[in-house]
Parts: C-alpha cells; structure tokens; sequence
C-alpha cells in the first residue's frame, strides 16, 4: 500500500476508532453471539445472525484501519507556510454566482468530512484548489455542473 498522507489530528481519530472497535465493540459483539447461541436454534435466530453481521463488519473495520494506520504519512499542518494550496490548507472560498462563502480544509481522504468542511485531496474541489493562490478565480466540475470560486484565503494552522 503506497503512502497514505493524513493530518495528525485525522490519525489522532483513526486510532481512537480503531482501539475502541477491539476494546469495545469487539468484545461486546462477542458477548451478543455467545447470549443469542444460548437461545437455541440458530438458523431462525434473528439476534444470532444480526451479531454476526455486526461483527463482520468491526473485523472488516479493523483490519482497514490497520492498513491505513500502517501506511499514514501523517503531515504537520503548523509546520507549512506559503500562500498556494497544498496539503493541510484551510482554504476560503466564495462562489462567484452565488457569493456564498465556505471553508475547507484539503485532509486525507480517510479523515474527510464534508459536512465539517475537510475535503479528501482526492475530491473534484480539492483537486481544483491545489497549487492555486488567493486572489485566483477556480473552475470546478462537480456533479451539478461547473462552478466558479475566487480563493479569499490561504492559511495552515494545526
């Protein structure tokens, strides 16, 4: 697996997850199977089959997450300065049809999250900003067409 570049606080969270899903979850969904098997019956045993999806899913979970974490790159933020977009850059933009304004931060694709304005580098937006200035007018192509934004702002902080 190539390099997986991420912010320390995104590696911060996939540690965390990943140490609650073998602490937690894991010996919870455990404990469900043993309760359900103690019913009887498995194969018209709803909780039975139920906990074992579920903990299909935290082992699929775990071994991703030790893949990731074995292959971040993780990138110091407060460490980068410049005035061009990269990596870890907290960029304001202003739609230019719309004036409407929105921050991003570009992060690793394993620590994005839209709703809270972290972009993964690999996101139609993201890729539009990169390399990219305050004060630059920005084409990008999403689903609902092409949008137009001006970079107000350029800046890295933790």
């Amino acid at each position: 697996m190539d390099k997986v570049p991420m912010t320390k606080a995104g590696y911060d969270a996939l540690t965390a997850e990943l140490k609650n899903l073998k602490s937690v979850e894991r010996p919870a969904v455990i404990e469900a199977i043993a309760e359900a098997r103690a019913h009887g019956d498995l194969s018209e045993n709803a909780e039975y089959h139920a906990a074992r999806e579920r903990q299909s899913f935290i082992e699929g979970r775990i071994q991703e997450l030790e893949g990731v974490i074995g292959a971040a790159q993780i990138i110091d933020v407060s460490s980068l300065t410049g005035n061009d977009v990269k990596f870890g850059a907290t960029v304001v933009v202003v739609d230019e049809e719309t004036d409407e304004e929105a921050t991003y931060q570009i992060v690793g694709q394993y620590e994005s999250n839209a709703d809270e304005g972290r972009l993964s580098i690999t996101s139609p937006i993201a890729k539009a900003l990169i390399g990219k200035s305050q004060g630059d007018s920005v084409e990008v192509r999403t689903p609902k067409g092409v949008v137009m934004y001006e970079i107000l702002d350029v800046r890295y902080a933790a």
